[in-house]
């Protein structure tokens, strides 16, 4: 096989990865959601290297406003129920 033969595959398994992690962050938000918080509570412990703390700190959710606990995660303002 050649080389442009790989990059074609390559090119086409980015591009199924990327639909479904869009699939995935889409429909199942509290999920990623919770998975995301998991992982980045793991790579803060403090026994681990620094660099790996920086980047728990980095993918860690941001904090939910109080009485959006309920809501989607979806980023629309106002009223999620309207």
């Amino acid at each position: 096989m050649g080389f442009a033969l790989w990059l074609q595959y390559a090119s086409i398994a980015l591009m199924v990865l990327a639909s479904a992690v869009f699939v995935v962050r889409r429909q199942f938000p509290g999920s990623v959601r919770r998975l995301q918080g998991r992982l980045a509570l793991w790579a803060m412990i403090p026994s681990h290297a620094a660099w790996l703390q920086g980047l728990g700190r980095r993918i860690a959710p941001h904090s939910m406003k109080m009485g959006q606990a309920g809501c989607g995660g979806c980023d629309q303002s106002g009223d999620c129920h309207s």
